[in-house]
Formats: structure tokens, C-alpha cells, sequence
């Protein structure tokens, strides 16, 4: 059966969590988790969590999957050390170097690859699987088909979301929240810039969109599978996973409750239906509308909430009349309202308004507690509204009562049937034989020899009352067999006492379940060639007009293609005649590989591969996950550099990478002098830091321009990326370029310049070869700011104020330090 896996961000979430059905949950604790604004749990919480679930044979898995600094390491190996000890089933992760601290420290732990590792194709997965991991949670961006070819392919367990919040950018693969307010996504402080207002502007900063689209082109509708969960099951997931560890504990009782109704009704066999009311629970717990994203289409424009960012409710109904004396409105209910529910009002001038209902009132103006479908009501609001209004609850007091039932009892709601079986006899002690139904039994007697009685002998309603009494335990008594032999007399606290340690017997045996299995992992250890040509200065373009560019005004290096952002093919002719260029200068060159590298587009990069190490070999491949890297290593013997996508931003990781035959790696954006400063120390690869040009800050398997004006969701794109250039402006007025390469992935660029070029001359010294992104930059801007960089070089580390006012000039003012000197939360 497939796993129901449900969010814990909090105890009482994970109580829900449990007591609705979930089969697993995944939770954090105070640290290196990606919700770090979660209440998570301590050491405490987590070895209470851990029991309190394994008790109910539920699995607690705990996200370990941040990327974490040199600094951070010894507290990391402490705390898996930790989660090993206290029994959690499983430990998510993103940071390579993270997996690699737990191979050597916790080597029988379960690992899960994060989909913050951005694993998106079956290449990937092997991967993975090769290296020990023991499941894979895949990118939210494949289809239906897709998974399930990866699923028929490996034998590593397929993790896939089902319902939750969406990231509009590939997981793990986003710096907008980073680069703008100092807070990263990749270390759990994602501030979800992505649910900001935006708008799209031609080149002239027009708004191009108007009327015909709201203002939140980056937030995407919630995730909601319900009507193919089937489909789901069927493409062979061993887990299906619910999105919302920020959520309140009743989202989680509602989410996972529905859910687990859905999938039993899926494996009773008796058709697959889905009833109106758990589709209405589903979007009255929180929904910014629905989409099923990319599992079944490209849904263009339907998989955004461009008009509100945030929870929308359930429409319930639309105004019919409204007392501006008394400010009470009338309504024409479409759904049920009752006291204690909240509903917004989505009026045509000022936004919205929002009312507790404390007083309803019917059609006669009597008090009622609420009303249905088709009713007509009245009550009070603060804010005037007009005719026609639609009203949507936004709560639903019973709903939220319903899933409070789940968690603050204080008592079980599912438990655990068991049978006993009783004998007593003069002369021998009570026994208690409890058992399970799974394989546990269990047996208690009391210390007391059972006498002849007096005056009361036991009887079997006694012994009954007695073992009913399981209070707060998991467990309840399905069948009793009792058997009194005499009048025999046993004191009641006896019993109570033998019930109590045949309960935690059980208890005992049924925690012992959850033991780790012994694992083999694979030896690492692969030695790969470096680069023949090291460079102080490499230049990224996509064309080789670029290129010319560059070796003409002196950078000693170019990594050349992998996304077009001029949404055009490159083709291998493109990368000969790079490669022919590049030797004839007697500069080093290396070759690109996609961000993304999808199943509809593998084979043509494998035969890429194939004809560079005939034909043109570089100086090194450039990947920028995981499968990438395996794919590279399965077909060439060519170098590999690991980009900065695939994030190092640890020593851990490129001992790890070193190991997998990486020769080189460039290091995360997100690093700051003093950190790079100190892993170049100790480096067990040869470095490389980007220094200049528009960072990349989001990659996007959805596209703005085509959504909203190419007409995805109609069928084929019109392609107006091709036609002219658009940028998002956000509330400051910055306008953040997007460009759309050839597999048409959207790519949000920054929307200033990073430079480094008063500091060029610092980079040297360290051992660190330096990186110019001038894929977005024109021939010119590529010659001029390679010059800069060149002189820049050369000059000395503390310059004068003539060198100063050189700098400035050549680096205009829509510029950006990044991280260098601030680094990230």
C-alpha cells in the first residue's frame, strides 16, 4: 500500500498528523530543517514524537536538508548522531556534504534525497540510488508519465507531493528570497518573495498585461490530487506526500483525513469516487485555488494565482442587499455559513472585506445558528459592500472544530484493537496475556497468590472493568476471555498493576519493530583528470559571437552553452567552431550542460556528449545536479566541474564531490568572502567564484510571457519571448529580466549587476579562478567589462581615489555586492 506521508511543524500537528491516518510524518527539528520558521521540535519533542508515532506504526522522518556552512558541521554530525540514537526512521537531505557526514557517522540511517536536490529525471534517481540512498523525493515539475518511467526503472523508493503549496521555481534552485532580503531558501528562510506583486514590462517598462491578469505572476495555485490519486498509485510512488509543515495543526487533520479516505476507497476496489464534500473540505482548510501543475499538462496561465496570493476559501454565496444605516448585508447562500465562520468579501473597489459571523439572521429576520444552500441570510459587517459581491468563507468554525478533535483531546482517537485473555485460581498468580493481532504478546501476573475468598471472589465483570481501564494508552480492548477458577480473591490494584506492565510489554515490543537494518554503501573514491588549461578569468556565453567577444579582450577562459537565452538551439557545429576559436587562441574551454535536463531531452545531450569527447573535447563538462554528473560520468571521460547549482558551500561537499570525480567546482553565490577565504585553505578541488554579471535567480519550468501571452495552456506557444524582451517589476520599481532558453525554461534574472571588479585583485591570491555570467550581456558589454576586469587585476588591493573613481565608472550603478560582504541567514 502506498504511504500517506503528512507535515508535522508542530506537536500537535503531529498528533493530527497521526490520529487522521498518515502512514508517515516528516517534521524538523530546531535546526538544518528547510522550514525554519516551523515551532519544530527539540530534542525532547523528538524523542517524544518518535515514540508517540512508532507506538501507532508510524514513521517520523526528519528533514535535515539545508545546506550548511564548515561552521555548522560538528553540530550536524552531534545531531545525526542524535536522530540515529533516538530512533527516526529517516533523514532528508540536500547538502551532498550532509550525505556524506551521515554515510560515515550514521552509515544505517535511511537516507531520502530532498526535492531540494532538484532530482528530475531517472539518471538522477540511479544516481542516488547508487550512492545508498534509500528513497527519492522527485522535482514537482514532472509529469505523470514521467514518474512513472522513472518508478518502472529504479528500485529506490519514488516519493512524490500530492496536495500543498507549489514553488514556482525548481526546488533547490532559487536565490530570489537570498539575493533580495538576505534570507535563503537553501538554508530554511525562504521569505516567499514569490507571492509578491509583480508586473510584466516590455522593454520600455510598459505593462503589457493590464486587466487580463492580476498582479502575482510568480504564485502558483496549491497542489490537489484528489481526483488522480489512482493514477498516482498506479505509476508505481511508494509514498504520496503532503505539502504544509507552516500549516495549523486542523489543515493537517483536514489534508490527511480526506486523503486517507481517498486512497482506502482507491484499494476497496469498489470504483474510485470522490465525494463534493471532501473536495470542499480540501479547499475550505486553505487553497489559493488548485492545480494538479505539470502531472497530467502544461497548465500555462491555470497553474498561477495571479490575482491573490494568499488563501481564497470556498465561495459560499454573493450579496443580494446591503443596510448602509446598519451596515448589515444580505446574502444568497451558494454553500453553508453558521456562527463562528469568517468570510471575505471580494468587493469591485478597495480589495475586500473580511466578517466574523457572531449574529445570522434568515430570510425573517430570526436568529438561526446557520444557514444552507439556496437560504438567504443576513449580518453584520464592518465595511460597505454592493450587490453582486461573491462572499467566500475563509472559516469554517465546525471544519476547524472537527480537525481540533484530532489533536486536544488528550486521549487516542485511532487506536490499536487488541485481545486479552485473563485466568485466575487459588493458589496461582492473575495472568494477563495481551496480544495485538501484528505478532505481539505479551503477559503480566501479579505478585499476589490468589487466596480463597471471604467474602467478595472475583468475577469476570470485575476482571473486565479492570483490563477495560487502558485510559490514555493506544489501545483498545476488542475481546476478553476470562478464566476464574474458584472464588478466588485478587486485590484490584493487583490487576491494575499486571494490566500495566502487560501494556508497556506491548508497548516494548511494538517500539522494538523500528530497527535499523545493516547497510552496505558503495566505496566512492573515482579519480578523474583535471582540466589541462586552468584560467584565471572565464567568461559564460551562449553564442559564439560572445565568445569572440571575450578572447578578444583577454579572458583567458569560456564556458560555453548550455541554455540559449536567446531561446535558440545549440547546435554541435556551434560547439566545434567554439572549440576551434578557443585552441586557436590558445584559451581554455569548457562546455555547459542544461540546468535541467529532462527525459524528453536526454538522448539529444547524450549524443551532445558523446560527439564533444570525439570531436571537441573541452576542457571540462560543467553539470549542475546530480543526474547531470552521473550522465556525464556514464558516457565520457571528460572532466566535471560542479556549477554552482549543484551548491557547495561546504568542504564536506567537495570532499564528496572529489570522491564522486568531480575536478573542479565552482562555489555557492551564497557564500561570503571570509567563508570562501576559508575553504580555499583547505579545498579538496581547484575553485571557482562568479564574480560578475546577472545571477540567475530563479529557473522555472513555468513561463510568464508564454502563459499569459503565448497561449501555453491553449496547446502550442506563440513564442513571444522570441519577439521581444520582458522584465518583472516589483513594488521598488526593480525590474528583474527573464529570458527563456530553448527548452523553454524561464530563467528571473537579478535585477542589478553583480560586481566584484574593486576586489578582482583579491581572487589570485586565494587560488580561486574567477567567473564573469555573460550570457545576458551584449558583445559590447562583454568587451568592455572583461577589459575592466583584466586592468582591475592588476591593480593593488587597497586602491586610491583615482583607482576608485576608474571602478565606479566602469561598473555604472545598478550594481550589487551579493554576498561577498553580507552573507545570508
Amino acid at each position: 500500500m502506498v504511504e500517506l506521508l503528512a507535515p508535522a511543524g508542530s506537536r500537535e500537528a503531529l498528533i493530527a498528523a497521526v490520529e487522521s491516518g498518515a502512514n508517515a510524518v516528516y517534521l524538523a527539528g530546531n535546526m538544518f530543517g528547510a522550514r525554519a520558521y516551523a515551532n519544530n521540535f527539540d530534542e525532547d519533542g523528538l524523542r517524544w514524537a518518535i515514540r508517540f508515532a512508532h507506538l501507532r506504526g508510524v514513521l517520523i522522518n526528519v528533514t535535515v536538508n539545508t545546506i550548511v556552512s564548515d561552521e555548522e558541521i560538528p553540530a550536524v554530525r552531534d545531531y545525526l548522531r542524535f536522530l540515529y540514537e533516538a530512533g527516526a526512521d529517516a533523514i532528508l537531505v540536500q547538502d551532498l556534504g550532509v550525505a556524506k557526514l551521515a554515510r560515515e557517522t550514521v552509515p544505517d540511517l535511511p537516507l531520502h534525497s530532498s526535492t531540494q536536490m532538484t532530482v528530475h529525471s531517472l539518471e538522477g534517481v540511479l544516481a542516488l540510488q547508487s550512492l545508498g540512498f534509500t528513497r527519492v523525493v522527485l522535482s514537482r515539475e514532472l509529469s505523470l508519465k514521467e514518474i512513472r518511467h522513472i518508478c518502472a526503472n529504479c528500485s529506490v523508493e519514488i516519493e512524490v507531493f500530492m496536495h500543498g503549496a507549489l514553488c514556482v521555481c525548481y526546488s533547490g534552485q532559487c536565490l530570489m528570497s537570498s539575493m533580495i532580503g538576505g534570507r535563503s531558501g537553501n538554508r530554511g528562510r525562504c521569505a516567499q518573495p514569490c507571492r509578491l506583486p509583480y508586473t510584466l514590462v516590455d522593454e520600455n517598462g510598459d505593462d503589457v498585461l493590464g486587466s487580463q491578469a492580476g498582479n502575482y505572476l510568480l504564485s502558483p495555485r496549491d497542489l490537489n490530487t484528489i481526483d488522480i490519486i489512482p493514477e498516482l498509485i498506479d505509476a508505481g510512488v511508494a509514498s504520496l506526500k503532503i505539502e504544509g509543515r507552516m500549516k495549523r495543526p486542523e489543515y493537517v487533520a483536514t489534508v490527511v483525513g480526506t486523503y486517507r479516505g481517498a486512497i482506502d476507497t482507491y484499494y476497496a476496489g469498489e470504483g474510485y469516487k470522490v465525494s463534493e464534500q471532501s473536495r470542499d473540505n480540501l479547499a475550505q482548510i486553505f487553497n489559493r485555488d488548485f492545480t494538479t501543475a505539470f502531472l497530467l499538462n502544461r497548465p500555462g496561465k491555470n497553474m498561477m494565482s495571479d490575482r491573490r496570493p494568499n488563501n481564497r476559501g470556498l465561495l459560499i454565496g454573493r450579496v443580494s442587499g446591503y443596510d448602509w444605516d446598519k451596515r448589515i448585508v444580505t446574502v444568497k447562500l451558494s454553500g453553508t455559513l453558521s456562527l463562528g465562520d469568517q468570510v471575505d468579501f471580494w468587493v469591485k473597489v478597495g480589495g475586500r472585506v473580511t466578517a466574523t459571523i457572531q449574529e445570522l439572521w434568515d430570510a425573517k429576520g430570526r436568529n438561526i445558528e446557520s444557514g444552507a444552500a439556496g437560504d438567504t441570510v443576513s449580518f453584520a459587517i464592518p465595511s460597505a459592500v454592493r450587490d453582486h459581491d461573491r462572499v467566500f468563507k475563509v472559516y469554517d468554525a465546525s471544519l476547524m472544530e472537527a480537525g481540533k478533535e484530532m489533536y486536544a483531546s488528550g486521549a487516542p482517537v485511532r487506536r490499536i484493537p487488541i485481545s486479552a485473555t485473563v485466568t485466575a485460581a487459588i493458589g496461582k498468580p492473575l495472568t494477563i496475556l495481551l496480544d495485538d493481532g501484528k505478532g505481539h504478546k505479551t503477559s503480566a501476573s501479579t505478585e499476589f497468590i490468589g487466596e480463597l475468598a471471604r467474602k467478595r471472589p472475583l468475577t469476570e465483570e470485575t476482571v473486565q472493568k479492570q483490563i477495560n481501564r487502558l485510559g490514555t494508552s493506544v489501545y483498545e480492548l476488542e475481546s476478553l476471555t476470562i478464566t476464574i477458577d474458584g472464588e478466588v480473591m485478587i486485590p484490584m490494584s493487583e490487576i491494575n498493576e499486571a494490566r500495566r506492565k502487560a501494556v508497556e510489554q506491548l508497548d516494548e515490543l511494538r517500539l522494538a519493530e523500528f530497527r535499523y537494518p545493516k547497510r552496505q554503501l558503495e566505496a566512492l573514491q573515482e579519480t578523474r583528470p583535471l582540466p589541462a588549461k586552468t584560467a584565471s578569468l572565464m567568461v559564460a556565453v551562449d553564442s559564439v559571437a560572445k565568445l569572440k567577444a571575450a578572447i578578444d579582450s583577454g579572458a583567458d577562459g569560456i564556458l560555453f552553452g548550455g541554455e540559449s537565452y536567446a531561446h535558440k538551439a545549440i547546435a554541435l557545429e556551434d560547439y566545434q567552431q567554439a572549440w576551434n576559436l578557443a585552441k586557436a587562441a590558445k584559451v581554455r574551454i569548457d562546455f555547459n550542460l542544461p540546468r535541467i535536463i529532462k527525459e524528453n531531452h536526454q538522448k539529444s545531450i547524450e549524443k551532445l556528449l558523446v560527439a564533444w569527447q570525439e570531436t571537441c573535447p573541452p576542457d571540462a563538462v560543467h553539470v549542475h545536479n546530480i543526474g547531470a554528473l552521473a550522465l556525464v560520468k556514464r558516457l565520457t571521460k571528460l572532466p566535471v566541474h560542479a556549477d554552482y547549482s549543484l551548491i557547495s558551500y561546504n568542504k564536506n561537499t567537495l570532499a564528496f564531490l572529489r570522491e564522486y570525480g568531480v575536478a573542479e567546482a565552482t562555489l555557492s553565490p551564497e557564500l561570503n568572502l571570509k567563508q570562501i577565504q576559508e575553504i580555499a585553505k583547505e579545498s579538496a578541488l581547484p575553485l571557482t567564484c562568479i564574480v560578475h554579471g546577472r545571477l540567475e535567480l530563479m529557473i522555472s519550468e513555468y513561463c510568464v510571457t508564454g502563459s499569459f501571452l503565448g497561449g501555453v495552456d491553449g496547446g502550442a506557444c506563440t513564442q513571444p519571448c522570441t519577439k521581444g524582451h520582458y522584465a518583472l517589476k516589483d513594488r521598488k520599481e526593480a525590474r528583474f529580466p527573464l529570458v527563456m532558453d530553448q527548452y523553454c525554461h524561464m530563467h528571473v534574472l537579478n535585477s542589478k549587476c553583480l560586481s566584484m571588479l574593486p576586489h578582482a585583485m583579491k581572487f589570485a591570491p586565494m587560488g580561486i579562478a574567477m567567473r564573469i555570467e555573460a550570457k545576458a550581456m551584449t558583445e559590447g558589454e562583454i568587451r568592455h567589462i572583461v577589459k575592466a576586469y583584466r586592468k582591475a587585476m592588476k591593480l593593488p588591493s587597497e586602491l586610491d581615489e583615482a583607482q576608485e573613481a576608474w571602478v565606479k565608472e566602469q561598473e555604472g550603478s545598478e550594481i550589487t555586492r551579493g554576498h561577498y560582504y553580507r552573507g545570508v541567514l
